[in-house]
C-alpha cells in the first residue's frame, strides 16, 4: 500500500519554532509515487481489475489527482508499460554492448532478462500481459526490439560455419523465444537459480539437444 506525503510545503516553522512535518510532494515524486502505485496493482489484478479508486486510495491521493498526472487508468498503465519496456530492452542492449564471442553474448543476454525478472517482477508481469491496444511497448513489440538487437551474434558465426546469414534473424527469433517462455516459466517457480536456468538455456541453444552436457556452465560468470 502506497504511502502518503501529501502535506503543505508553504508552511515552514510555526509561531512556536516547531517545524511543520508535513510537505507537499514535488509534482515529479507524486507521479513517479503514483506509478509506483500502479505498478504493484497492475501486476496484481492486470488493468480491467484495477480500479481508479484503488489506486488513489493505495497512493492516498484523490481521483482527481491521477486523472490529473495521468488523464485516467490507461493513461497511467500506458506510462508503467513504457518504462517497464525501456528498462528492459536497455537491460538487454546492455547486455550485448560489449565485444565477446557469441556464446558469451548469448549467456549475457539470458542472464540480462532472468535479472529484470528478479529485480523488476512486477514489472514483467504486466508486460507479458496483453496491454491496451494504445500501450506502446507492449511485450511483443519489444520482443521484435531484443530481436533485432540479438540477430547480430548470429551473423558472423553463421559466416563462420557456412550457413546462410540471412537465417539469422530466424535463428534470433528462436533464441528469444526460448529465453522469453524459460523466464515466464521461472517468473514464479524461481528454482534452480537464475544463473543456472541461463546456463541450461545456452545448454540448448548452443549444442542442440545432441550436444547437451549433463552439468552445463556459464562461461562469463563471475
Amino acid at each position: 500500500m502506497g504511502l502518503s506525503l501529501d502535506v503543505d510545503e508553504s508552511d515552514g516553522a510555526g509561531e512556536t519554532g516547531e517545524i511543520a512535518v508535513r510537505s507537499r510532494m514535488s509534482r515529479a515524486q507524486r507521479r513517479s509515487q503514483l506509478t509506483d502505485v500502479g505498478r504493484s496493482l497492475f501486476a496484481i489484478r492486470g488493468l480491467d481489475g484495477t480500479t481508479i479508486e484503488e489506486i488513489a486510495v493505495a497512493a492516498g491521493v484523490s481521483k482527481p489527482v491521477i486523472y490529473e498526472h495521468f488523464g485516467s487508468k490507461e493513461g497511467l498503465y500506458r506510462e508503467v508499460v513504457e518504462q517497464e519496456s525501456k528498462i528492459l530492452l536497455q537491460t538487454i542492449t546492455g547486455s550485448l554492448s560489449e565485444e565477446a564471442a557469441p556464446r558469451i553474448l548469448v549467456e549475457r543476454a539470458a542472464l540480462a532478462l532472468l535479472s529484470y525478472i528478479e529485480d523488476r517482477t512486477d514489472g514483467f508481469r504486466i508486460l507479458i500481459r496483453d496491454g491496451p491496444a494504445q500501450a506502446e511497448g507492449a511485450f511483443s513489440t519489444l520482443f521484435s526490439l531484443i530481436v533485432a538487437r540479438v540477430e547480430h551474434i548470429f551473423t558472423d558465426e553463421f559466416a563462420r560455419r557456412g550457413f546462410s546469414p540471412d537465417d539469422g534473424a530466424m535463428y534470433a527469433q528462436m533464441l528469444v523465444g526460448m529465453v522469453a517462455m524459460t523466464g515466464q516459466w521461472w517468473l514464479d517457480v524461481r528454482k534452480p537459480s537464475k544463473e543456472a536456468v541461463a546456463a541450461h538455456v545456452v545448454n540448448l541453444a548452443w549444442h542442440g539437444l545432441t550436444g547437451l552436457r549433463t552439468a552445463p556452465e556459464l562461461h562469463d560468470h563471475h
